[in-house]
Parts: structure tokens; C-alpha cells; sequence
């Protein structure tokens, strides 16, 4: 086997160092944290995290998360931190999100080059009628981390509010981890119906925002920030090409044929062993992607109303109602028909 065919699976989800300088920053500006301790946790200096394009392990991110807590005695921290604007601390795909033409577009980008920012983390955009819903899905359980999280909503928020419309709010936000001690200050800092031991964090905000324009968007500098930020991502997807391309054969034959390896691996004029490795290089299992692909769209089909809960398990390729029940609380903790129904009643406050 030649050396640029080996398996690596010891490539672990990265982040953006602009996420991790701004942690600091914050905790700079407080007057907490030990500069010393905090290298150590990072493994490097930071002065050695200030390129546009430098990455950290998604692992060193969290503990720095878990060690800003216990520093600030503020179990809050990401609500605060993500509450307070820093523009200087944003990071190039930051720079993108907000010289956008309109909000519409702001959530575009940032769907797109999300896994720039955290690679630990899935984020999926779902329309309605009347909403457009974010949801975040961490690659593995390891990888939920209840500060970050609570950042991400606040800084989205936050950020909006400055930027784009001060009066932005959400129509209700849930959330991945059980209710908190400071549970209030998600209600005072995000608005919105709050709810708290969702299978999957989302928000969802009304249509009529996406077309509300930027205000102070520079047309010039997100021509050269967004150049940029393609070109790191350029550099930084070619080896997730084959695993995308896979996930979306997944996703067509799912409804119509038996998922199986060997019929795929025909499909890619290849042996079920190269697609194994393929997909070892880039840090998945078949199996795993099978399964994610599945649970997606079952969280997707059961939270709408197009097809009863029967069709959804033929259409995933379940043999029987009962087998794909146990799957769905499997993953999500409750049965189908519990999770649509919770999902059928959500209702934006009067």
C-alpha cells in the first residue's frame, strides 16, 4: 500500500484559532485567567495562533471552555462572553458574515463555512413556510460542550442585534442540555421560547428578517475577505471531498435500494476495501455515515408533517415501523411520534 494511501484516523476535529484568541481575549479584558495555565492547556503560546488560516484540536478548545468557567466562577461564561461584541476578535469568516448584503445571505455563508469554524460540529439550515431553523450536531457526544454552545447563540444573537437589526429575536431557541442554574439569563440575553433537553440544538427566527440588509456592509471588503476565506477553504476541503460525495449517494439510493458497501464501492469503480480506507483518510466510517445520514433525515421527516411516521421508516430503509421507533429513541432519547409532536406545537410568544 503506498504511504499517501495509509489510514489516518489520528486527524482529530480542529477549530478556528480566531475562536480560541477570542476566548482569551475575553478572559484578558476581565482581568481572570492565568496566561500561563492557559498555554498549557492550548499546548502552544497564543501569539503562535495568529494567522488567518491556524487551526487548534476541537479536544484543547473545550477544556480551555472548562478552565475559563472555573477561572470566572461563571458558570454563564458563554453567554456572556458570546453576548459581548468584540469586532477585533471576530476572524475573517466573521468579516464575511457581516459586509453579506442582506441577513438571508449572512446565514448562507455561514452555514457554508461553518465547519471552518468548528469541525466538531454539524450545522444544518431547514426552511419552513414561515422560519428559517439553524440546528447544531456535534460529531460525537465528547465534542457538546454546554459553554461553547451557549457562546454560539449568544454571539449569533448578539451579533445580529449590532450589525444587522437591533430588534432581532428569535421565535424560540432549544437546547441540547438540561436547564441550567442561570437558566434566566438565556431568557434575558436571547429572548424567545427557550427549551432545554431538546434531542438537537436549533433556533428559529422569522422568514421576513432574511431579506433585511446589512447596514453597514463594505461591498470591497467582503470581496477580499471572502477571496480569502475560499481559499483556506479550498486548501482545507479537498480532503473531504470523497466522504461528501459518498454521504450524498447515501442520501438519494436510501429511499430506494438497500445500502450496502459493495454496491457503492461499484459505484465508485472501486473495492469495498479502498472505500473503507477512503473514508478511514478522512476520519469516518461507513457504517457511522450511513447512520448519520439516516438520523438526519428522520429528525428532518419526523419534525415536518409530509409523511406519516410508516412512510418515514420505508423511506429509510427500515423493513418495519417498530424497527425504526427503536432507532429514533436510540437516537434522540423519545419516540417519533413524541418528538413530532413537540415539534408540531412549537409556537413563536405573543
Amino acid at each position: 500500500m503506498d504511504s499517501a494511501d495509509q489510514p489516518n484516523n489520528d486527524t482529530p476535529p480542529q477549530v478556528a484559532a480566531s475562536s480560541i484568541l477570542a476566548l482569551v481575549s475575553y478572559l484578558k479584558r476581565k482581568g481572570l485567567g492565568d496566561m500561563e495555565a492557559v498555554c498549557q492547556i492550548l499546548g502552544t503560546p497564543t501569539s503562535q495562533l495568529q494567522g488567518p488560516d491556524q487551526r487548534m484540536d476541537a479536544d484543547r478548545y473545550y477544556a480551555l471552555w472548562h478552565y475559563a468557567e472555573a477561572a470566572c466562577a461563571d458558570p454563564a461564561i458563554g453567554l456572556h462572553a458570546g453576548a459581548s461584541v468584540d469586532p477585533e476578535s471576530m476572524g475573517l469568516v466573521g468579516h464575511v458574515f457581516f459586509n453579506c448584503d442582506t441577513l438571508g445571505d449572512a446565514v448562507a455563508q455561514y452555514v457554508r463555512l461553518h465547519r471552518l469554524i468548528n469541525e466538531s460540529i454539524s450545522l444544518s439550515l431547514e426552511q419552513t413556510e414561515d422560519q428559517t431553523i439553524l440546528s447544531w450536531q456535534p460529531d460525537s457526544p465528547q465534542h457538546y460542550c454546554r459553554q461553547d454552545m451557549d457562546r454560539t447563540l449568544a454571539s449569533a444573537i448578539a451579533r445580529t442585534r449590532h450589525f444587522i437589526l437591533a430588534d432581532f429575536h428569535a421565535d424560540w431557541i432549544e437546547l441540547a442540555h438540561p436547564a441550567p442554574a442561570y437558566a434566566d439569563e438565556y431568557h434575558r440575553l436571547l429572548g424567545g421560547n427557550i427549551t432545554f433537553d431538546a434531542p438537537v440544538t436549533r433556533v428559529a427566527f422569522d422568514n421576513r428578517h432574511l431579506s433585511h440588509p446589512i447596514p453597514r456592509r463594505n461591498p470591497y471588503i467582503y470581496s477580499a475577505v471572502l477571496r480569502q476565506v475560499n481559499t483556506i477553504l479550498a486548501r482545507w476541503q479537498p480532503q473531504k471531498t470523497f466522504s461528501r460525495k459518498v454521504r450524498r449517494m447515501i442520501s438519494r439510493q436510501m429511499s430506494t435500494d438497500r445500502i450496502n458497501a459493495d454496491t457503492l464501492a461499484q459505484q465508485c469503480h472501486m473495492s469495498r476495501q479502498t472505500l473503507y480506507r477512503r473514508l478511514k483518510k478522512e476520519g469516518i466510517s461507513f457504517h457511522d455515515m450511513v447512520e448519520e445520514v439516516r438520523k438526519d433525515k428522520a429528525l428532518r421527516y419526523v419534525a415536518g408533517n409530509q409523511y406519516a411516521l410508516g412512510e418515514i421508516a420505508f423511506l429509510l430503509g427500515f423493513s418495519e415501523l417498530s424497527a425504526f421507533s427503536r432507532a429514533f429513541k436510540r437516537w434522540t432519547g423519545v419516540a417519533p411520534a413524541h418528538y413530532r409532536a413537540q415539534h408540531q406545537h412549537q409556537e413563536p410568544p405573543l
